[in-house]
């Protein structure tokens, strides 16, 4: 089967040749792999045969100038076209550390607002016409990005602790930036569809969650957030387009609001925080695609990573709705040799 016939019979809950496989790897777990036996011209995904997964993506940034600030011998200091200031370590695997943020209240959004709008030249259209054709010729499963949730924002552009304020103290702003964000990206994603280059799934991120439980109770969500989610969702199933959203964290309770909205599928399924593929495989299995769930933590451990993929792989493959990944991504404690055997434990238990 190609990608496109596999995803498609996952997301029909339908059982193809063996379960799809995805999976993240840090970039210096890649560095370690090569070091340690990967093929110098060979792509991991390549080399392990993942998924030919392709993907659009669209700019709905207010484009505030990205510029380097600060280039020392261990970190840069870069401004995004989000307006954030924000330092990448160079030789540590890591999250970007936020050092200011342009957008910081209603006065602030309102001029990043301004200069958000659906331009023709925010979508790339070469990289389109140079290959879209070539991705469904080849099977390609073809994903369009979108950027708008509770995450975006409180991670990346106006900062964790002022948007959880804000999404109770201030709750008609967070909804303003989620859908003008989400407008944004429906409009350009539209342009694209009616240029002819459809796509098969819009995957998303919005971490709703942390290892106990979700950052807001449930009226929070759903008054807040819920209402994009599902108009997203809503665009979506209207094109025959399936929804991937990316949680980390315990968001269990908020599974049923999820699948109300109308999400097709959720990732990474973190098993550190309590997210159990199997006891989701019972309960929303008939709803959800699950992807992830296999604990990294048990790559290292050759006596415990066997049992950890049969019994799991083995339960959540059952009438298709599976997709192998790691429970978030793959760190560098994993050595190549531990990892080519989780992918051949992966393939001997997830094939059907």
């Amino acid at each position: 089967m190609t990608s496109y016939e596999r995803m498609k019979c996952v997301y029909d809950h339908k059982e193809p040749d063996r379960i799809p496989m995805l999976d993240s790897p840090w970039g210096s777990t890649v560095a370690r792999w090569y070091r340690e036996g990967l093929p110098q011209n060979a792509g991991v995904g390549a080399f392990f045969e993942f998924e030919n997964i392709v993907g659009i993506g669209v700019d709905n940034s207010p484009r505030y100038p990205s510029t380097v600030v600060e280039d020392a011998e261990d970190y840069t200091i870069v401004t995004t076209a989000w307006g954030a200031t924000m330092k990448n370590w160079k030789r540590s695997a890591s999250v970007p550390e936020f050092e200011d943020f342009t957008i910081k209240d209603r006065k602030s959004w309102e001029d990043a607002k301004a200069r958000m709008t659906p331009t023709r030249d925010r979508v790339n259209w070469d990289h389109l016409k140079n290959n879209y054709k070539s991705w469904r010729e080849n099977g390609c499963w073809i994903t369009a990005g979108a950027w708008f949730g509770y995450d975006v924002f409180a991670s990346w552009h106006v900062g964790t602790e002022r948007v959880l304020m804000a999404m109770v103290t201030d709750p008609d702003w967070c909804s303003d930036m989620f859908n003008h964000a989400l407008s944004v990206d429906l409009a350009l994603l539209e342009m694209v569809w009616d240029e002819g280059y459809t796509f098969d799934s819009i995957d998303f991120p919005d971490d709703l969650g942390y290892r106990n439980g979700i950052f807001f109770d449930l009226d929070t969500y759903r008054n807040v957030l819920k209402p994009a989610h599902k108009r997203l969702c809503d665009w979506a199933h209207q094109r025959g387009v399936k929804v991937m959203l990316h949680s980390c964290g315990n968001i269990l309770e908020l599974l049923p609001d999820l699948i109300d909205a109308g999400i097709d599928g959720l990732n990474p399924l973190e098993t550190k925080a309590g997210m159990d593929v199997i006891k989701l495989k019972e309960q929303y299995g008939s709803d959800l695609v699950l992807e992830g769930g296999i604990d990294v933590r048990k790559m290292i451990e050759s006596d415990q990573i066997e049992e950890e993929i049969r019994t799991k792989v083995t339960a959540a493959k059952v009438g298709g709705g599976y997709i192998y990944h790691s429970d978030h991504s793959v760190p560098d404690s994993v050595s190549f040799s531990d990892y080519c055997r989780v992918i051949a434990l992966v393939r001997y238990y997830g094939k059907y």
